[in-house]
């Protein structure tokens, strides 16, 4: 999928429906840890994975930036640490003069309000004022992948990050995960509408029925009846 049509698509989308469509598709739900969320409430950003594992210097942004594609977003592998900020002010603004679409911190940020006014979109764990006071050996695959949490990502993913948090899905897949998600999409506000208009969700799922099967098949699931039934509360 090209960077101006991920964008539009996940503009009418959340990562919320994204992760219900990697349940439908079985793919792995990868979600980055609750507390790795925008530095600006409201931020989004989706593109390909620009990976940086972090050793202590600056320069590795500086290098994935000399390798980006306009929309790539830096994804920076600093292992969650909470010590230190590894991504300040002056590395922001240069993956925006470099056509980087956002970054995402598996760790901390600072210069949180000069941040705010550059207006590129930044994801972390939290700020602290003190930047890096080490310099490690640099791994050989630095800028081949980047974890988060507890997944590996690299160029082959895609990022998507909202108010909700942020998700990697396979960029090979996306058209079939982004079909779904609108799938999903529309069959919940069309849930939510009937839900205004007096009609309860209980009534549109058939729970009176699901109730009733469940006596007779004590191991029937509620997502597998709602399968039946095409509703999208969960999936």
């Amino acid at each position: 999928m090209e960077h101006k049509e991920l964008v539009h698509r996940f503009a009418a989308l959340t990562t919320a429906h994204l992760a219900d469509a990697c349940i439908r598709a079985r793919v792995p739900v990868r979600c980055a840890p609750a507390m790795l969320r925008a530095v600006e409430a409201g931020s989004r950003v989706a593109g390909r994975v620009l990976p940086a594992r972090h050793a202590g210097s600056v320069d590795v942004f500086l290098e994935a930036y000399e390798l980006a594609d306009p929309g790539d977003v830096l994804v920076v592998d600093n292992g969650g640490r909470t010590d230190e900020a590894c991504v300040g002010d002056l590395a922001v603004l240069e993956a925006r003069e470099a056509g980087v679409a956002g970054v995402v911190i598996w760790g901390l940020h600072r210069d949180t309000a000069d941040i705010r006014a550059i207006g590129l979109p930044v994801f972390s764990t939290g700020a602290l004022p003190t930047g890096p006071q080490r310099l490690d050996p640099r791994a050989a695959d630095a800028l081949e992948s980047a974890v988060v949490g507890d997944w590996t990502v690299d160029r082959a993913d895609l990022v998507l990050g909202d108010d909700d948090g942020v998700l990697f899905v396979p960029a090979a897949r996306a058209d079939e995960l982004f079909g779904l998600a609108e799938t999903i999409r529309d069959t919940e506000r069309e849930q939510a509408e009937q839900i205004r208009s007096g009609v309860s969700l209980r009534s549109q799922v058939g729970f009176d029925r699901y109730l009733a099967r469940r006596q007779e098949e004590p191991s029937l699931t509620f997502r597998e009846h709602l399968r039946t039934v095409g509703g999208a509360i969960e999936e």
